[in-house]
């Protein structure tokens, strides 16, 4: 698609005009989130600049959050092109991000995980099951799907019995006391089984983003282990090196 050469503004560094003027057409819609940008070759034609400052424009829109890199390190989450934290939650996370997204929960109860409980070193198998799934509340189409464990305590005993506080896990934790401090997250591709597939109203052996995330408290002490299954329509893993 051809798109018309914006002028110079006076005192605006070139790599700068670039990602601004890149920024605005992908928050306007002009260039949908996920959509691929114009090559280097030709911005270079489009703004009259050197190739170096297009990169240069380019590393300033990555920095926003509103482009991805395929190679570094150090990863972040992006929902539609903004950076997501879900350790703060992913319902507030995903609404910080403006997703009109809609929550079923699949299972809620308790559950025993031997395997589990030895590779978080603790003693109790016993865990509490949250399983979850998110749609976009116009059309219904599938965002993803999160397997949480917490390890059973006498704080959260009565969870499966009475539910989330205010439909929040985090909330929940907070209330219990339990606040993350620090934790590990990995992130990888999984092709959805046959379950998953039919959960999510997609087709077996898609690719999707999965992020598994442990979080502690300030004294180590696991708090959740969370599985997380991302639509790569709307998540990609934003990189920085």
């Amino acid at each position: 698609m051809a798109r018309r050469t914006t002028q110079s503004s006076p005192g605006v560094a070139k790599p700068e005009r670039i990602a601004t003027v890149l920024e605005q057409e992908i928050r306007s819609g002009a260039i949908g989130y996920g959509e691929r940008l114009q090559s280097e070759s030709e911005l270079v034609q489009r703004f009259s600049v050197s190739r170096n400052t297009v990169r240069k424009g380019l590393g300033e829109l990555s920095s926003r959050g509103l482009i991805t890199t395929k190679v570094g390190i150090g990863s972040f989450v992006t929902f539609d092109g903004k950076m997501v934290d879900d350790a703060i939650g992913w319902s507030k996370a995903l609404a910080d991000a403006g997703a009109n997204a809609e929550v079923r929960t699949l299972r809620l109860e308790v559950i025993e995980d031997a395997a589990l409980a030895e590779r978080l070193g603790v003693a109790n198998p016993a865990f509490i099951a949250l399983d979850r799934v998110r749609s976009n509340a116009s059309d219904g189409h599938a965002i993803s799907i999160e397997r949480s464990r917490l390890p059973l305590s006498a704080e959260l005993e009565e969870i499966p019995l009475k539910g989330l506080r205010e439909g929040s896990l985090h909330k929940t934790l907070r209330r219990a006391g339990l606040v993350p401090d620090h934790g590990e997250e990995w992130v990888d591709i999984e092709m959805l089984t046959v379950e998953d597939a039919a959960v999510l109203g997609c087709v077996a052996g898609a690719p999707f983003l999965r992020t598994r995330r442990l979080t502690r408290t300030s004294d180590g002490r696991p708090i959740e282990y969370v599985t997380s299954l991302l639509n790569p329509a709307h998540f990609a893993l934003y990189l920085e090196f």
